[in-house]
Formats: C-alpha cells, structure tokens, sequence
C-alpha cells in the first residue's frame, strides 16, 4: 500500500475540524507535516510538525501529537492554530484580503527526510453556500448585510467591532451561515465614517437598530447584538438604552463600564476624550474625575505593555467606577459574558464578574451566562484561526501591546466560545418565540 494523505471534509465552514491522516506507512517512520495559507497579498501563515507513524501504520492529527514542531499535545487543527507569519513584518491578517471570502491551505507530507512528499489541501468558508453578502449605505449606514440561503424570516445578530475599527464581516458571514441574517455595522475605520472612535454619536446604532427591525423584519422580532471589546462595552450599552429593540446581548471581552476614547482615540481630542455621546451630551466614563486613575502602567511599563495594567488604577475610585457603570440591568433579554483571566487589553474577566454580579443583585429575570477562560487572552474570535500573533501594534494608535493567553489555550476558547454562542442563541430565539406566541 502506497502512503496517501486524507483530508476530509476538504471543504467546509471554518468551524467545522478536519481530519488529516497519512496512512499506507511504516509503523515508526518519521513524517513532516508542512502546511502554509495565502491570506492576501505577501501575506501567508506557515506551520510545520514532525511525527511518528503509529503501530497501524498511520499518523492521524485527531489522535497522534507531534514529536516537534509548531504546536505540542494532540490537537486535530493544531497545524492550523500553530501558524506563524511566513515572512516578518507582513500584515498579521487571519482573513483573506476580501474579509467573507474562503481561505485555502495547503498541507505537504514529507516522508523521512528525503522520502516521496505527499499534497493535499482544504477550504475553510466563512460564507456557506447561497448565503448572500450586500453593502448597505441607507441612512448614512457603514454595514454588510450577510443573509442565509434559507428562507426568511430569520433572527438577526447585529455584529459590532471593537478599538480597531472597521467592519466584521467574518463574523457576520459564519452568523449567516448558521441560520441568523447578521448585519455588521461599522463605526469607525469603514466607508463614511470617522478614524477614529472619538465623540461616536450613539444614535447612529439606533438608526441601525431602527434599520432592521424594518428592513428585515426578524423572526419574532429577535435581535440580538454581538460584538468584541470596544464593541463588547458598546453592546451592553446599546441594550440598556434601546431595550424595546433587543432581545440578547453576547458580550466578546467586555467592560462592564463606560471608557474613554483611549487608543483608538483622535489624537486632536486625547485618549481621555470622551468615546460616546449621546443625546448631544457625552456619557459619563471612567477616567472622568477619576482620583486614582493613571496611564503610567501603560506609558512607562515594559514592552510589550498590557493595557490592563492601566485600567486596574481607576477601578480604586468607587464612585466613579459608579458613575461609568453601564445600567446593564435595563437590558431586556439574557445576556451572553465571555472572558479571559490573562487578557491584556483590559480586565474582562474582572469586567464580567461585575456584570454577572450586578444582573443577579437586580434580579434580572432572564438568564445570564459568563464564560471566563482560566490563562486565555483578549482575543477570543472562533475557530479555527492562528492564535500565534499575541503582541501587536494597535491598529489606531499603533503602540505595541500584548493581548495576553498563550496560542494553545486561546485556541481552545476560540473553539468552546463559538460553541457556547450558537447553543446561547438557540436557546435565546427558542424561549424569545415561546413569549411570543
């Protein structure tokens, strides 16, 4: 039997694992497991891992962990989340240069060290077949509608970004296509919009909101909001102000207060001008008449910093710590946490406690559930991606800082947070439509 190399499903969703096997060797021959993945222009990921075949004559990544290489331990798409920039100082994109669109990877098994290599590959979609992708411009919108192949109507997720901006369209598009119509708005860095995240008008989320409701007309009238850091403190924040017009909250590491512009600041107004206005007024944030609050942890601390180290010192002024607080007990719908215990940009293990703690004093009369991952850091996306890339230049005020995990343990939050979600929002829509009725 010659040796083959088996990949299957070879095309599939990204979250979907794939099994990669070698099979027809020699029980105890040596194997190099090489794969690399174009992900723009000059902008590739590479991996590689040596292996043993087993007593059946087969290495299979489900079972067998490397004897050396990019990752340790058994992990099925460790090869996948082990991957390293191919060539220092490219961009650091884990998308293709079309955000929505398929990524391809190519995986080479060399045979000892000389021997026959073998080449297979596999497609990760983050856009199921059928699923549709539309700009929208209406009413002064920056957004990508992402629609599924089924009928309508269907529940929708409003996805929101965080400090570096932009829209996420990968997200939107894997929401679609696991049955939600998903609209990610964006903000700032998008078409229309500001640079920067200073003085954003909190009514332009409202028009979305108002938006969808009529344009799409969701199922039952479920809307739910995700988004991730920045965009973690802005869901929580539009649900306690707009609660006739969303039904659950999934807060990616989020804060549990109101911040100022901070990085992703304009550098005409400052890091402390305010991020959020409101009704003409800007909200009340953290660092506003804060006695204990200090950037010197940030400014003067070791590179890479860890932004969080700053966000701790205003957290000594309890008042206003209150006075940030987001009123997360107007929310009308559960509410999704997750969390990480190292995550550098801010506390959101500590910010989720705060959320949970206040839900429960207030009796908050639909469910709550914080997910907070022991060692992970602030990066939680989904599967599966590389997790390598944990120091960075902030993508508006470019100062390096770590977002904190370790790549192994950040990818397995990136796999149980996904699952989390999906089963979040199953139950969300299920009992939603049951009061419906």
């Amino acid at each position: 039997m010659h040796p083959q190399l088996e990949i299957t499903p070879q095309t599939a969703l990204i979250d979907v694992p794939r099994s990669i096997t070698l099979r027809g060797l020699t029980p105890g021959q040596q194997v190099t497991l090489r794969t690399r993945t174009v992900r723009g222009p000059q902008v590739e990921w590479t991996s590689e891992a040596r292996f043993l075949a087993g007593a059946d004559g087969c290495v299979d990544l489900t079972r067998d962990a490397p004897e050396s290489g990019s990752y340790s331990g058994v992990s099925a798409m460790g090869l996948i989340w082990s991957q390293t920039q191919a060539i220092a100082g490219q961009p650091n994109d884990q998308f293709a240069a079309e955000p929505s669109a398929a990524l391809t990877t190519e995986v080479r098994a060399l045979v000892g060290d000389d021997g026959p290599e073998f080449i297979g590959h596999f497609v990760q979609q983050l856009a199921a077949e059928g699923v549709t992708r539309r700009e929208i411009r209406d009413e002064g919108l920056s957004a990508t509608l992402f629609t599924p192949a089924t009928p309508g109507p269907h529940p929708v997720v409003m996805v929101l970004n965080g400090s570096g901006g932009g829209i996420n369209e990968p997200r939107a598009a894997l929401y679609a296509s696991r049955g939600y119509a998903a609209l990610a708005v964006g903000y700032f860095k998008s078409p229309g919009r500001s640079d920067y995240i200073s003085d954003t008008q909190l009514e332009y989320f409202e028009t979305a909101l108002q938006w969808i409701h009529r344009e799409l007309q969701p199922k039952d009238g479920f809307v739910a909001l995700s988004g991730q850091s920045r965009g973690g403190e802005l869901v929580l924040l539009l649900g306690s102000l707009f609660p006739d017009m969303v039904k659950a909250v999934i807060g990616y590491v989020p804060s549990a207060l109101v911040h100022c512009a901070q990085n992703a600041c304009d550098p005409a107004k400052g890091r402390e001008g305010p991020a959020w206005i409101f009704r003409g007024k800007p909200l009340a944030d953290i660092w506003s008449n804060n006695r204990t609050a200090s950037w010197a942890p940030w400014d003067e601390g070791p590179e890479p910093r860890r932004h969080t180290a700053a966000m701790l010192t205003a957290l000594q002024d309890a008042d206003a710590v209150e006075r940030a607080r987001i009123r997360v007990e107007r929310i009308a719908g559960p509410v999704m946490l997750l969390s990480a215990t190292d995550d550098g940009s801010w506390p959101s293990s500590l910010y989720g406690k705060m959320v949970k703690d206040h839900l429960a004093a207030n009796h908050h009369p639909y469910p709550v559930e914080h997910h907070d991952w022991e060692g992970g850091g602030h990066a939680i996306l989904f599967p599966y991606v590389p997790t390598t890339h944990l120091t960075y230049a902030h993508p508006v005020s470019r100062r390096l800082s770590t977002s904190g995990g370790t790549p192994a343990i950040n990818a397995l939050v990136n796999e149980q947070s996904w699952a989390a979600v999906q089963a979040f929002l199953a139950r969300a829509t299920a009992a939603h439509a049951a009061r419906a009725r």
